[in-house]
């Protein structure tokens, strides 16, 4: 069985505390000679054996190892329209199970749910808590970061001139068709209404299918990130 995954800031001290390492001492009864792994979220990890116990929040033990784990190739950014506040986090953390390397919010013309105001960093900040918990179970070294939304006419900016496909129900091309000898490509996935022609017609990125079937906004991301971990040297 893998070890549990803690984030911490310097996984190489030895030390957790804080809230992750009440996670630790207190909901996973983490005990002393027991080994887990911390990680700072960009790429260090340490086997921690540990030795000592304080409180209800904090340990320290033995570092058994230390690695730093590269960032995988293509690196994968995906843009989610955002779905429903029930299946927003879903498609977070879905993505995340599946690798995606950094997650943009995209506000699409056919988008419910509206963020204004306050409600834009504090759904951000969902969004990357999910992502935090997802990388964790996951085991992952790399936390993906979660950016800030954007609108159809700022996601056209963002990747022009860039690698990037829109999943797409009707596109002819398959996603084992694609050139994915890159090293960055951005995956945009509609809302739950779909993207509508003159929405997509405005966007610089090529149309590809995942099949004969119609995923759901929340799977589409693990389902195309699947595809790309199985054709390229990331799994």
């Amino acid at each position: 069985m893998s070890l549990p995954y803690f984030l911490c800031d310097d996984p190489a001290a030895g030390r957790l505390d804080g809230p992750e390492g009440r996670h630790a001492v207190t909901v996973k009864r983490i005990e002393p000679g027991e080994h887990i792994m911390l990680i700072d979220g960009s790429g260090r990890t340490a086997e921690i054996s540990v030795t000592e116990i304080t409180g209800k929040d904090s340990l320290v033990g033995e570092v058994v190892r230390v690695d730093d784990v590269p960032q995988p190739r293509p690196r994968v950014t995906v843009v989610q329209a955002i779905p429903k506040s029930e299946r927003a986090e879903l498609a977070v953390d879905l993505a995340v199970q599946g690798g995606a390397d950094e997650i943009i919010p995209w506000i699409s013309h056919r988008t419910i749910a509206r963020w204004q105001g306050p409600k834009v960093a504090k759904n951000v900040e969902k969004w990357q808590a999910t992502a935090r918990e997802a990388a964790k179970q996951s085991r992952r070294a790399w936390v993906p970061e979660v950016r800030e939304p954007v609108t159809t006419n700022q996601l056209a900016e963002l990747v022009r001139g860039h690698a990037a496909y829109v999943l797409h129900e009707d596109a002819s091309t398959s996603i084992k068709d694609i050139d994915l000898d890159v090293d960055h490509l951005y995956l945009i996935v509609g809302p739950e209404g779909g993207i509508g022609q003159k929405e997509l017609a405005g966007i610089p990125a090529a149309s590809i299918s995942m099949g004969p079937e119609v995923l759901r906004t929340a799977s589409a991301a693990l389902a195309a990130l699947s595809a790309i971990g199985a054709l390229t040297h990331r799994w």
